[in-house]
């Protein structure tokens, strides 16, 4: 894995279960070597804590566009612009909904707008959601857009019913984060 080293993740952690997923994601990073930044969306926060994120990474944890210290620098442009990759994990309905409409509302949706780096996306929601129309045509426009949109698991879901949109196993994130940065 010394391949990764020294690569810079930013991470983008939306709502729902799956959002635990996050920090073995972020061991996995810190691993190989590389370095992660968090971001952690407001329905992120109701599921992993920002301490958690912060003893993983070994990095502040970012929650709101108006903590970032360097205002007069653009906190939230520096913060797009510091890394290799930008990685929404799990990148909820909602999330890529604002993404694909361009709404900047937040620091999420606000940095992902202003990078200018590669952006991976891990869809993580119920299955009806995922196959929801307004859905696949989020995905599409992402795509388009030339986000790499990952597809989400398929297996039991935390509300009882089964079908595709999992969150992929941290691993498989991962090895999608390598394949993106080798282009």
């Amino acid at each position: 894995m010394s391949d990764f080293k020294a690569q810079r993740v930013l991470l983008i952690i939306g709502g729902g279960i799956a959002a635990y997923k996050a920090c073995e994601l972020i061991r996995l990073i810190r691993k190989s070597d590389g370095s992660v930044r968090c971001v952690l969306t407001h329905a992120g926060a109701h599921f992993v804590t920002p301490m958690t994120l912060a003893a993983l990474s070994e990095q502040p944890v970012h929650t709101s566009l108006w903590d970032l210290n360097d205002d007069a620098e653009m906190g939230h442009i520096q913060l797009s612009r510091g890394a290799d990759v930008v990685v929404v994990a799990p990148a909820t309905a909602d999330l890529m909904a604002k993404m694909a409409a361009g709404i900047a509302d937040d620091l999420a949706t606000t940095l992902l707008l202003a990078t200018d780096k590669p952006v991976l996306v891990a869809p993580a929601m119920n299955v009806r959601m995922w196959e929801h129309a307004a859905t696949r045509r989020n995905v599409a426009q992402l795509r388009a857009d030339g986000l790499t949109v990952m597809e989400p698991d398929e297996g039991p879901m935390a509300c009882g019913e089964f079908g595709a949109g999992r969150l992929p196993a941290p691993d498989v994130i991962f090895a999608a984060i390598k394949a993106v940065l080798e282009g």
